[in-house]
């Protein structure tokens, strides 16, 4: 899976999905209804990505994910 800079994502679709509407100012319960998953599902996600970028937090995650490209400031 390849996104529109050619470069080889570290993030699953969902993941990405995810932490963009975190970036737009999403609560865990608000992704949860807006993808039809469950909040634990929504946190687990959020889980594995921090573990991925060894970093202590969303908030870190966030500004490691816009850093390497993977998430936009819209």
């Amino acid at each position: 899976m390849y996104d529109n800079n050619s470069h080889r994502s570290i993030l699953t679709n969902r993941e990405r999905q995810i932490f963009q509407l975190l970036v737009e100012d999403n609560s865990t319960k608000e992704i949860s209804i807006q993808l039809s998953i469950s909040e634990k599902t929504v946190r687990n996600h959020i889980s594995n990505t921090i573990q991925k970028l060894g970093v202590s937090g969303r908030s870190q995650a966030i500004v490691e994910l816009l850093r390497l490209g993977e998430l936009s400031l819209n």
